[in-house]
Order: C-alpha cells, then structure tokens, then sequence
C-alpha cells in the first residue's frame, strides 16, 4: 500500500453556488451543510436515527440504531421492519398514483411511459407470478435484462417478496453468469430475448442456456423470458416460461412482505483484483435510507424533476440511481436502452430537450467521448431545463469538468463530481450543489454523517496539502455487509489488519487540499511507482486530456522498467485521425513534452499507444487491466467478450 501519494495537480479555479439556487436548495447554504455534520459529529447515531424515522416507511419501528458488537459487520435498524418495495411504490399511491414513475427510450427512440400506479400493479403481478413458482423470501434470482422498465418490475417484484435479486450487466459473457448463477445459489433466471444496442440486436436468452449448460448451476429451476426482440428462441419445457405466460391471470396486488433493515436486499458482483468477482450484499433498510438521502441532498430532489441516471441497472449506480434512490422519492425517472453516439453523437442532448430533463447524471467516459464529437453538438438542442449535472464512477479530470461546465451547463449548472463504490451503496463524497463551491476535478466534501479521511499506511491522518490512502472511519447505514459466501475475504479487503481492522479501505488514493477538498487520484493499484515517487494514474490521464487541441481521450497504466521501479504507458485517442508512422512519433513526442510542462518530467509517458478508441465494456467503463496486460506485452487471457470495440486491441499494441 501506498504511504503517501504525490499530488501534482493544483487547482485554483472555483465556482460558487448561485445565490438562486442557494435560496430554493434542499440544504441551503455552507451553514446548512455544517449543521448536518455537527448534528452527525455531536450525536452520531441519533443523526442517523432520525433521518431513518423521516424517511422511511417501517412497519415495525426500531429501537437500535446501529450495533457494532461484530465489527465489521455492522448492523443498522436490524430490529425494525420495512420492504423496499412498499417504501418505493405503495406510499406513492395515495398521494400520486397517476404521476409518472419511469419515461423509457427505447434504442429506436420509441418512449413508454409507465405511471406509479401502472408500475405497482406490475410490480404485483411478476411477484405473484414469482411465489407461483415457488420462489420464497431468501431466495436469489439472477436477472440478465436489457434497459427497460421490465427490468425494474423486476427488480422490486424480487424486493417485494423478499427475494434476494443479483442483477448482472447484460453485456456479460455465458461464463460470467454461470459462475454468478453458481454463487449466488440462483434458484430462477429473469432475462429476454434479446436487446438493442446502437442499432444491434444483442442476444440474451442464448447467453443464459449456454451458462446454464455449463453446468453447476444446481439450484436453478426456473426461467422467465421477457419477448423484447422478437427473435425466435430456444425454451426448455417445465423450465423455461415466457413473461406474458407467468404474469397471465395473476392478482394485480400483493402484499409486501416485510422484513428485518439487515435483510439482504441484492448482491451485486464487483471485480477483484484477484480476477474472481466479489459478490456485495447489501441490506435493505441501511440501504434504501442512503439512496433517500443522497437524492435530497446531492440531486436536490424536488417533486417535479426529471431525473436522468445513464447508468446500466447492472452496475450500482443503476440500482441506487434509477431503481431505488428516484422511486422511493417519487420522482420521474427517465431510462434508456441505447448508447450515447447512435444515432449521432447528439442522442443524450437531443433526450435532455425531448423529456424536459432537470437533473442529468453521466459518467466522465461519456462526457469524454461526446467531446469527441466536438462542441457544436450540445449547442444545437434546447438544454435550459437541466438545473443539475453529475458525474460517476471515475475521476472526471479538470478540462473535461469546464467542457461540462460551459458547454452543457451553459455556466449555469451546479456539478455534483461523485465519489462511491458499488461497496459504499450511495453517494459518499461530493459538493451539495446549493451549500459547496465546486473545484474542477475534485469530489470537495464528504456528505454528513461520513467520516472520511486520508492516512498513510499505518493508519494516521496525513493532513492537508498530502495525499495517501482513502479511508471512513465509522460505518454508515448503506455499507456492504460482507462479501456472499466469503467473511473473511470481507475482512481481509475492506477492514485490513493493517488498521487493525477499525477502517474502511476505499482501495482509491486520494489527497486533501488546503481546503479540505478531496481529490481522488485513482485505485491504489493505478497508482505508479515511477523512481520513487508515486503518482496517480489520474493526474497523468488529466494532463494529457488538458491538451485538448491533440488529445480527446486518455489512459494511463504502469509497466515494470528495469530503470525507474515502473513506467508510464499512455494509450491515446487523438482529436483527429490515429496518427501512423513518423506522424505518431511526432505527435508522441508532442504529448511527452507537454506532460513534463504540466505536472514534471517524472511524469512523462515512456512509451505512447495510439488507437482510434479504448477498450471499454458496453457500458462505458475503461478495461484497465486488459491496458496493462498490453502494456506489459503479456497475451491476453482474460474474457473480452465484453468489448464494445475488440478490434482496437492489435492498434494499441504497437508503441511510439
């Protein structure tokens, strides 16, 4: 681990609230905000006590707030009862039952609007449906479906009964989710037919028999088939059922099944650095109150928005952010199958004017790619309904932070830079947009009732101006519970001897600010050894991208060199064509000089890599292990079946 992390990056820029928006802001001001973290500071667990009261729906009140008597697993509310699915839907009914719950587009652009009452009702018939089949509270159920409103039926039908679902990307290979099907003990699958991806259509119900057909998968004894595609499928007789089929003829209500706050709401699969996915349990009641929280203080949650998560349901942010988090609020939440360039790179901005979108939550590999595209798109559609923007799942470095700023917030837009993990659950560090002034590139300040904080690697504050380990240091009610199947790996990767098992290790480097912002410099295994100084991928990547007349994307990985300890690899994406030949060296050379003119010649790329793209995931997310695979001229072993762009991987291979 690292001791400390060089931060070379200095950011002097910063962008106050508005006034206006101060003055309507569910948490009005800098005050506001200090108010909160001394109540948390002063009281912790009746901090945490009160807002589960104010927000929740509980069947059965608690008495305990939090009991620590197991560290780390930490339980909250555990004796009082509640259901997801109640507290997302049947509250709403009384006072909104004909607002729109969910506006989905669909990859042809067609929109299907679904009401809080249509949605409750569907929502009953698949649970009905699921107990038909024997499915019972406990039990997992995988569901592998494309962006629809299905899937969240889905999702809060398995709630509903207290089912335990596992949501896996719909862009994974038959191996993935066999060995999901295989941990998690699924006794059903919930997929399709198939989906739609920029313009193709990509198979699902296949991927499910040849993951079953690998064997393993004992405890599966059922499959429903959402028709999405038309495309003829296979179905196995007394296994397999159509959607239509199971729902036909069941009870438009249902009752809620109530459970404990520390019932396992989902498990989600996250990657290791072993290589072998970590099942994250999360709870329900911890949870839900997190997703609650984090709308109203950090999205601002306000009866009218429209709230635009981009995420895929198969990864955290989906969940928290389309799912949980908007429902339980009663917000209108908007759902899109497709992908940001199809059919132009003017898909996104052309949605945020069609659907009156207010608040507009992406990730940076987004933003970076549509700034590709250059910056005449956003301005040729009506974007004066956004009021809020927000970035996730990566730093977003400082050039691409003022290119949202002015080219999407038209300088206007508060920009929530989040930082979290599918193991925090929710929103950990980020500015509230009407209390904290913003700082291109950083995350500024944890929400309250977090304790978080940066140490070396014994575990002591390294104080403002340094940087080193990203820690919290108190548990918080939407925390991972363990590790499915595996306590000890739970221990041993989160709760680390190392800090004799009392913090939570991010597994992120970060640094502090003079102010007390928080910059997020990259994993700890992303950050580089370069002759003794130690360097965050994320800073290189920023510099680079700061050259916006050459470069439109970056990343950058370690390579073990003889001379240095270890060497940066930069792989680039360049605002024109790939450069070849003498014209690659030439603009190698280009972007060498300028990285040692922004952060030091330490910092300078030993070896440059050009492609026309990254190999990404369908959903956007950079495969950094396959960079350093390529980096360090290892063969590629690992499963690439999730690549958006497999053909860039021979370009990437060659060096300047």
């Amino acid at each position: 681990m690292a001791a400390t992390i060089e931060s070379v990056l200095s950011e002097k820029r910063v962008f106050p609230p508005s006034p206006e928006f101060v003055k309507q802001a569910n948490v009005s001001g800098m005050a506001a905000y200090q108010a909160l973290c001394d109540e948390a500071e002063r009281d912790f667990e009746g901090f945490w006590g009160r807002l589960a009261k104010e927000h929740l729906h509980w069947s059965k009140p608690f008495n305990r707030v939090l009991d620590e008597a197991n560290p780390p697993f930490f339980k909250w509310f555990h004796d009082g009862e509640l259901n997801a699915s109640y507290n997302c839907l049947d509250r709403h009914l009384a006072s909104q039952p004909d607002k729109t719950a969910i506006i989905f587009e669909a990859d042809d652009g067609k929109v299907t609007k679904i009401t809080y009452k249509e949605l409750h009702r569907e929502v009953c018939r698949l649970a009905n449906a699921l107990k038909a089949l024997g499915i019972q509270r406990g039990d997992r159920v995988l569901i592998y479906m494309p962006m629809s409103i299905q899937v969240v039926v889905a999702m809060q039908a398995c709630a509903r009964i207290a089912a335990t679902h596992s949501v896996v990307f719909g862009g994974f290979s038959a191996k993935s989710v066999q060995e999901r099907i295989i941990d998690a003990g699924a006794v059903a699958v919930i997929t399709a037919d198939g989906q739609f991806r920029g313009g193709r259509e990509i198979p699902l119900k296949p991927v499910v028999d040849e993951a079953i057909g690998m064997g393993g998968c004992d405890a599966m004894r059922k499959v429903i088939v959402y028709k999405r595609s038309g495309s003829s499928v296979p179905m196995t007789a007394g296994r397999d059922l159509w959607w239509d089929e199971a729902v036909k003829g069941q009870g438009d209500t249902c009752d809620p099944v109530w459970v404990s706050a520390e019932h396992p709401l989902f498990i989600l699969y996250t990657s290791g650095s072993t290589g072998k996915p970590k099942g994250v349990q999360h709870s329900t009641g911890g949870y839900l109150l997190g997703c609650i929280l984090t709308m109203k203080w950090v999205f601002d949650n306000k009866p009218t928005d429209i709230f635009w998560c981009t995420a895929d349901v198969g990864w955290v942010t989906g969940h928290s952010y389309i799912v949980y988090g908007p429902l339980a609020c009663g917000t209108t939440v908007v759902m899109f199958e497709g992908v940001p360039t199809y059919p132009d790179a003017g898909r996104f901005w052309k949605m945020i004017q069609a659907h009156k979108v207010n608040v507009f939550y992406t990730a940076p590999t987004a933003i970076r790619s549509l700034i590709k595209a250059g910056p005449e798109e956003p301005k040729k559609y009506d974007l004066s309904s956004v009021r809020i923007l927000g970035t996730v799942g990566e730093p977003i470095n400082p050039e691409a932070w003022m290119w949202y700023h002015t080219t999407v917030g038209r300088e206007r837009c508060p920009i929530v830079d989040t930082w979290w993990q599918t193991e925090t659950g929710v929103i950990m560090i980020t500015p509230l947009p009407g209390a904290i002034p913003t700082k291109p590139g950083s995350a500024t300040l944890p929400l309250p009732g977090i304790m978080a904080d940066i140490v070396d690697e014994t575990g002591n504050s390294v104080g403002k101006g340094k940087g080193g380990l990203l820690v919290i240091k108190r548990p918080w009610p939407a925390m991972l519970r363990t590790i499915w199947g595996d306590p000890e790996r739970y221990k041993k990767t989160y709760f680390p001897d190392d800090f004799k098992g009392k913090l939570y290790l991010a597994g992120d480097g970060a640094s502090i600010d003079e102010d007390g912002y928080f910059r997020i410099v990259g994993r700890i295994d992303d950050v580089l050894n370069v002759s003794g100084h130690r360097l965050g991928t994320m800073e290189v990547e920023s510099a680079l991208v700061a050259n916006s007349k050459l470069v439109a994307e970056a990343a950058v990985v370690g390579r073990p060199d003889e001379l240095t300890g270890e060497a940066i690899v930069a792989f680039v994406v360049t605002k024109g064509p790939r450069p070849t030949g003498e014209e690659a060296k030439k603009v190698a050379q280009e972007l060498r000089d300028w990285v040692a003119k922004e952060i030091g010649a330490i910092a300078k790329p030993k070896d440059i890599r050009f492609g026309e793209n990254l190999p990404k995931t369908r959903s956007g997310k950079i495969m950094r292990r396959l960079l350093r695979s390529i980096a360090r001229g290892e063969e590629i072993t690992q499963d690439v079946t999730t690549l958006e762009n497999p053909a860039i991987l021979e370009q990437l291979k060659q060096s300047q």
